[in-house]
């Protein structure tokens, strides 16, 4: 009987989706598991990087299954984005329906892998009964004052042309198409991200589960900084620039001020000055430089004086105030005590336009005095010319500093994040509608919740530069204010769209509520997710802001966990040649082609089985190949034993067996062990996969035995298909009812090894000389290291193989090998 792998798939898929197979409700008399891989982007094909994330969340929910737990494993799409639009742009179609032609097509393909998916669930974030919650989420942030609207320098693609968020700026470029980010003065729609900050970064250590470096890019990120606040008077105006420093002990030693461009005093305090026109050139020309380029190390310190001095509150000392390259608005106060000598930013800059350097800190051997530096010193040390604070060391007194500021009303202790609020504007017409009304009298006004959803409308003309068609769609953007009925304006920005995958977890618990984005009931029964799959790519972005609405959904009650994800797989790329697969570089592999040629079945074994999740995957063409030969071998071993086991039961207990069928009984039960332990402990699927083909090697050899015992094949069979089955679902079903079985194999327990079983009369051990095999040899598991020894040298093999040589040492790795030195 050949392994007709098309009519097998088919067949099963058909059969798991008519009976219902994967879908679930709350079952409070199981444990739950929820298990999520990131939902998709639907851009129309799946891609090898796609199949390795679906197959590893699949082994992992159908692993769960037959371990009696309740799992939910949902799937969805992140359905709002630029590509949809672009694509209206380029070829003439609407977003929508380029949209949802290319979610059949990948929920097809998806389909054809055999995922186990509760498609019930399934949502699109472009979807109005998805988007009007989304609406939800940004009205009840309004409410609690956490989304706000203000006047901001932002990044701007001039390509997308939309705004894009800090994190979408990646080296200076759009994340997306990589044109050079420019800089651009819009009023625009924040999240209050920063009044999270603190909870964000503690409660990073309830995150067990994930992987440390994901943490320590959240961390860093986020970016907590202690240190004083204080102002500088400017001399000529009496204006106050708050400044915020982590060194407060060096604050004898600022010899000049620098405040970034965009400061909203520097235009006053120059004007009038001769400097004035220096300054606004300056201003001009920064407008074009990313705050990448402005801030690298690589890039040459430069500003302008304008004319003003501050007065440093420590000392009375008069200081002159510039603008320069390095300094942002959107990074502190957008003003810096400028410490040249114990800085090195400030060192280089004050060199090159020859500004005073007054040492304040001295370590065991650094100079002593300017003249003597070649680079500023950042080290440990003791305070000097710094008053009465000389002799302190640099820990204590920078609190003596503060505590001296805080006693004169200077200034105060103070906590600065380096995360910033989140901008979630976007002048594009495919995303989520602003739900903001716009009215002369009444103001900013919120739409209410029973107008919910806002609609994108669907007949809008696409401009050939991007801009978004909202703004000229006039039973769009005009409306009548809620409050006083007049006429107003309708908010003509979307939101980004990572808004939409903050909280689509959520919404998988109960995606049919009309009036809620999901009932407290389930979500509170499925959420946390216990596992969530995804690229590291997303450790900043979609995580950081899915913690967030995580934890504001928790302060308005709407659901229990604090945070959303329990534990974190963050799967590595599919490569191939040695690169990322891309179109450009012509080595795309398609799924389809894959499933098409050798069957899913194929394409998730070796997708699986090619290297430890979490690494990079080099793909092989001779390795997908290799994986076919497998499951043939595995469909000839079980078809050609079909008949012979029908009937048979399985190895009593303590049956007596002779050697070759101990062997068999052991290598079943070690193979179950293992290969439970490899996904319920570590993810090595990789290692899992390859003590099932250990395993169906030892069946192979067993049944080229004369005297066979059919009860231990039955349960060598049995435990091959049962461990394989996360893996490779059809060929597994297919065999498991061939064998005589009528339900599901899906449907069965896992199985359990009997630890009676892994005690061996004997066990192997690998004879080396010089490193390299030679022979194996039966022993005792109790076998001493001296008997051992002995047992190796007698070997009438190594015998032969030593004579007239000498031996310098016998190694030992026990119960493994010996391996026996010689000249």
């Amino acid at each position: 009987m050949k392994y007709d792998f098309k009519s097998i798939e088919a067949k099963w898929q058909k059969y798991w989706e008519e009976n219902n197979f994967y879908q679930v409700n709350e079952d409070k008399t199981k444990p739950k598991f929820y298990n999520l891989e990131m939902f998709p982007y639907p851009s129309g094909n799946l891609h090898m990087g796609h199949v390795r994330n679906y197959a590893i969340g699949d082994v992992v929910a159908r692993f769960k299954t037959m371990n009696g737990y309740n799992v939910l494993h949902p799937m969805g799409w992140d359905a709002f984005g630029l590509p949809a639009e672009n694509a209206a742009i380029k070829h003439g179609h609407h977003p929508a329906k380029w949209t949802y032609d290319n979610i059949a097509n990948m929920k097809r393909q998806l389909k054809s892998l055999g995922i186990s998916y509760d498609w019930r669930r399934e949502i699109a974030t472009c979807k109005p009964d998805y988007y009007k919650f989304t609406q939800w989420m940004f009205l009840k942030l309004y409410e609690k004052g956490l989304a706000y609207k203000k006047h901001s320098a932002v990044n701007w693609c001039p390509s997308c042309q939309t705004v894009l968020a800090n994190e979408q700026v990646v080296e200076g470029k759009c994340e997306r198409c990589d044109a050079i980010v420019e800089k651009k003065q819009l009023e625009q729609w924040f999240f209050k991200i920063t009044a999270y900050a603190d909870r964000l970064l503690n409660d990073l250590e309830l995150l067990t589960g994930w992987p440390e470096k994901v943490k320590i890019m959240q961390k860093n990120w986020i970016g907590r900084s202690e240190g004083c606040e204080f102002s500088m008077t400017v001399e000529e105006t009496g204006d106050k620039i708050p400044v915020f420093t982590t060194r407060p002990d060096t604050i004898f030693g600022v010899t000049y001020m620098v405040l970034a461009p965009e400061h909203p005093l520097v235009e006053k305090i120059s004007k009038g000055k001769p400097q004035e026109k220096e300054v606004r050139e300056f201003i001009d020309r920064m407008k074009y430089l990313n705050e990448i380029t402005r801030t690298s190390t690589e890039t040459e310190k430069e500003g302008v004086f304008t004319g003003a001095h501050a007065v440093n509150p420590i000392n009375g000392e008069k200081i002159p105030i510039w603008i320069a390259n390095y300094v942002l608005m959107e990074y502190g106060t957008g003003a810096v005590m400028a410490v040249p000598a114990h800085d090195q930013r400030d060192y280089e800059f004050a060199r090159k336009y020859n500004l005073p350097i007054k040492v304040v800190i001295k370590g065991e051997n650094s100079p002593a005095s300017a003249e003597e530096m070649t680079e500023a010193y950042t080290g440990d040390g003791i305070m000097i010319n710094s008053g009465k604070f000389d002799g302190l060391r640099v820990e204590e007194g920078k609190k003596k500093v503060i505590s001296f500021m805080e006693e004169n009303g200077i200034g105060k202790r103070a906590v600065h994040f380096r995360l910033r609020d989140w901008l979630i504007s976007r002048q594009r017409y495919w995303g989520a509608p602003i739900p903001i009304i716009y009215c002369e009298d009444c103001g900013i006004v919120p739409v209410p919740e029973k107008d919910l959803p806002v609609l994108l409308p669907e007949d809008v003309e696409f401009k050939p530069n991007g801009e978004s068609p909202l703004k000229y769609v006039e039973e769009f953007y005009k409306t009548t204010c809620p409050k006083c009925g007049k006429e107003a304006r309708r908010e003509t920005d979307t939101m980004d769209t990572f808004v939409c995958s903050s909280w689509y977890f959520n919404r998988y618990c109960s995606p049919h509520s009309t009036d809620v984005p999901f009932t407290k009931e389930a979500v509170d029964y499925w959420m946390p997710v216990d596992q969530y799959i995804g690229g590291v790519e997303h450790a900043i972005l979609h995580l950081m802001y899915a913690r967030f609405f995580t934890k504001f959904l928790y302060d308005i009650n709407m659901i229990s966990c604090k945070e959303p994800f329990t534990n974190l797989l963050t799967q590595g790329m599919v490569l191939k040649d040695g690169s990322k697969m891309s179109k450009s570089k012509g080595n795309v592999v398609s799924p389809e082609e894959i499933i098409n040629k050798y069957g899913a079945d194929t394409a998730r074994l070796f997708i699986l089985f090619a290297s430890p999740p979490e690494r990079d995957l080099e793909w092989s063409n001779q390795g997908v190949e290799g994986c076919y030969r497998f499951l043939n071998r595995v469909w000839r071993t079980v078809t050609s034993c079909a008949e012979n086991i029908a009937g048979v039961n399985l190895p009593e207990k303590n049956e007596a067996l002779d050697r070759d069928a101990k062997a068999l009984h052991f290598k079943t039960h070690a193979t179950i062990k293992k290969v439970t332990e490899d996904i319920d402990e570590r993810f090595n699927f990789n290692t899992a996969v390859s003590a099932i083909m250990e395993l169906s090697n030892a069946l192979n050899d067993y049944l080229n035995k004369e005297n066979k015992n059919m009860g231990i094949v039955k349960e060598a069979i049995d435990a091959m298909l049962l461990l394989l089955s996360p893996f490779c679902p059809h060929i597994c079903e297919e065999l498991w009812h061939l064998i005589g079985n009528t339900e599901s194999i899906h449907l069965q327990p896992w199985p359990k090894y009997d630890p009676d079983a892994l005690v061996q009369d004997e066990i192997e051990i690998v004879v080396q000389i010089n490193g390299k095999v030679r022979d194996k040899i039966k022993v005792s598991p109790e076998i001493s290291e001296d008997e051992l020894k002995q047992a190796a040298t007698q070997n009438p093999r190594i015998i032969e193989l030593t004579k007239d040589k000498k031996i310098v040492k016998i190694i030992i790795v026990p119960q493994k090998l010996v391996n026996i030195v010689v000249k």
